[in-house]
């Protein structure tokens, strides 16, 4: 008898509570957020309670605060680094980018949150650069430097070829329906050659 999957194993469905955004997010990546409907002050909650993470997918048509009429097939799920009160009474969180997911169904709550089903993505090991690609781990290294204090919250890997092209795509003038489709590639040496060439490393 072939044993039950666990969430852990990529084939597996789980559950995971959904914040709609027009923005795509990558693994590893920021992610500041004011929080005020009532929906996601209680998922947030819940998830600085429990230590829990939260999926966060692309509006390809509709509004983040009113109806959702399409949502992208693949996403990222997010832990909350970081929180405060902000001057308005709001909370203010950022969270990092997890890991990716394919959405298989969602529903929607009686409080209106959406609560997904989603099958983890497998995650490739450390993929070292390129000897032609380490001057782009040294472009963004300078990059990110100019972070200041928000850099505290990243986790920074210049030589890794995918943790590279996630924050090139999170910062090239990209339109949202470009970055979709790097998240969605699998292959992170791959992701980084697609994006390369818009870099200028000289």
């Amino acid at each position: 008898m072939n044993a039950p999957p666990t969430l852990e194993d990529p084939a597996a469905a789980a559950p995971l509570p959904l914040f709609p955004l027009r923005t795509v997010l990558f693994p590893g990546g920021l992610l500041p957020l004011r929080i005020f409907e009532p929906r996601y002050v209680d998922m947030i909650g819940r998830c600085m309670r429990e230590g829990g993470e939260f999926g966060v997918l692309w509006i390809v048509a509709g509004e983040e605060t009113g109806t959702v009429a399409q949502l992208a097939s693949t996403g990222c799920s997010a832990r909350i680094v970081d929180f405060e009160r902000l001057p308005d009474g709001l909370l203010g969180i950022m969270a990092r980018g997890a890991r990716r997911f394919d959405l298989l169904s969602h529903a929607v709550q009686a409080n209106g949150l959406n609560v997904g089903q989603v099958r983890w993505r497998p995650e490739p090991a450390h993929t070292p650069l390129s000897d032609a690609r380490r001057p782009l781990g040294n472009v963004l290294r300078k990059v990110i430097d100019e972070y200041g204090e928000l850099g505290r919250h990243l986790q920074p890997d210049f030589s890794d070829a995918g943790w590279v092209a996630n924050r090139f795509a999170e910062l090239l003038p990209l339109s949202r329906a470009e970055r979709q489709r790097l998240l969605e590639m699998d292959d992170p040496a791959a992701r980084l050659e697609a994006i390369a060439p818009m870099i200028d490393v000289r």
